[in-house]
This record gives structure tokens, C-alpha cells and sequence, in this order.
């Protein structure tokens, strides 16, 4: 079985895709299949956490990590303070956020979005690749955020209002 043990340069050619949930991403120890079939065994230093586009390697291979298609929900406003506001109260519960500027997105949860419909927010669910923040203190690969600012699957974001003022 291929052992992928750590984590490589963006950029560099890959040899394989591994396209996997959030909820598996954020594990440091786990198998795989590879999107060619092989099966791997990913073991990054303990509290890693994969996020889309991240390079893995080991045993002469390199390997894209995709985050995979996910329900999610997405809450949306063009009032940023308002936005400020729910991601604030979904940072109380400790839910894992995707930020954008318009909206945040966030795995599908009925109370969840009532609660952000409760405080104005136009909520939708969709499938979507899920890639949330790992904190200010989260432990994630060697890459800056820089390199998912500019990062979109397709041309569009996904939000209703995702325009620069």
C-alpha cells in the first residue's frame, strides 16, 4: 500500500488525485483510495489538516488533494456586519466556516440555518466542495491562504452576492 507521509510544494506535478470530505481532511492517519485506484495510507504529522489543493508525497509519488462535493449550506448577505454576526455566533459553537465575502458556508444543519435565517441571513443548501478555515491556531499544511484567494471551482464563487463593493 502507498504511504503518503508528507506534505509537498504546491505547483509541482502530481501523480494522482485524492478527492476526499472535510470531515475526513481534518484526520492526520487514514485510508484512501487514489482517484486511480491505488489505495494509500495517509499518516501526516498528527493534528495536519489537508485542505483543497494541498500536495501530498511519499514513496515517489505526489498527490492533489481535492476537497470533495459536500451538502453544505450557504448564508448570505450584503450587510458585512451582519455577516460579522453570524459567523460569530457559528464560531460559538465551534462550527466549522467557510468565509467568503458575502456569505458563509458551513456543513448542512436544519437548526443551524434557521437559526442564521432567524437573524436575516438568506439561507440555501448546495453541493459544494467544503474547504472551511482551520482557525488561528489550527495546524494545517505548510501553505499560506494566499494560494485559495484567488482558488475557485468554475469561474464563479459561491454566493448570491460575491461582488466587491
Amino acid at each position: 500500500m502507498l504511504q503518503l507521509i508528507r506534505f509537498g510544494t504546491h505547483g509541482s506535478p502530481t501523480n494522482a488525485t485524492l478527492v476526499l470530505p472535510y470531515d475526513i481532511r481534518q484526520k492526520s492517519r487514514f485510508r484512501a483510495v487514489l482517484d486511480d485506484g491505488r489505495e494509500a495510507a495517509v499518516l501526516l504529522p498528527r493534528r495536519s489538516i489537508l485542505r483543497d489543493g494541498d500536495v501530498v508525497e511519499g514513496d515517489a509519488t505526489r498527490v492533489l488533494v481535492r476537497a470533495a462535493l459536500e451538502s453544505v449550506s450557504v448564508a448570505s448577505s450584503p450587510d458585512r456586519l451582519l455577516l460579522a454576526r453570524a459567523a460569530y455566533h457559528m464560531g460559538n459553537r465551534h462550527v466549522p466556516l467557510q468565509i467568503k465575502t458575502h456569505c458563509i458556508v458551513y456543513q448542512r444543519d436544519h437548526v443551524l440555518d434557521r437559526m442564521l435565517g432567524d437573524l436575516g441571513l438568506s439561507v440555501t443548501t448546495a453541493i459544494l466542495p467544503f474547504d472551511p478555515e482551520t482557525g488561528a491556531y489550527g495546524h494545517s499544511s505548510i501553505h499560506s491562504h494566499a494560494a485559495h484567494d484567488t482558488h475557485s471551482h468554475g469561474d464563479h464563487e459561491h454566493c448570491h452576492h460575491e461582488t466587491e463593493p
